[in-house]
């Protein structure tokens, strides 16, 4: 059985090459997807297919370049803290942005079952301006 913190590194890899039924697969039926208050088209999100449609694909719809880079994990157990920055390209304004950010993955039986997001939300809000 994988630990919490290789569940996790699956999870990104998901995130790189799109596969979103791996990222099915490593979350729990009632994942708990919360964004922070502020992040464009932030809500917290229900279910790993609600995450699928309303957060990553209207991400490829709308930034040219999206990625968050991992500096550093932290594994407190069930717990898995992950910090890094996001970056990306907006595909109407052109413009580019760089924001630190933390996720938190809290996890129950092998499965993710709640994200939590905090980042710098405006450097977002003025590449998308």
């Amino acid at each position: 059985m994988k630990t919490n913190l290789q569940i996790v590194h699956d999870l990104y890899k998901a995130f790189r090459e799109k596969d979103y039924d791996a990222f099915i697969v490593l979350c729990a039926p009632d994942l708990e997807w919360v964004q922070n208050e502020g992040f464009p088209r932030g809500a917290t999100w229900h279910g790993p297919q609600a995450v699928v449609d309303g957060v990553f694909r209207t991400f490829d719809d709308t930034w040219e370049d999206w990625k968050y880079e991992v500096e550093r994990y932290l594994d407190a157990g069930n717990s898995i803290v992950v910090v890094g920055r996001y970056r990306g390209r907006h595909r109407l304004t052109g413009k580019t942005f760089n924001s630190p950010a933390a996720h938190i993955y809290d996890l129950i039986g092998g499965r993710v079952q709640r994200f939590r997001q905090f980042t710098d939300t405006k450097v977002i809000w003025d590449a998308m301006e």
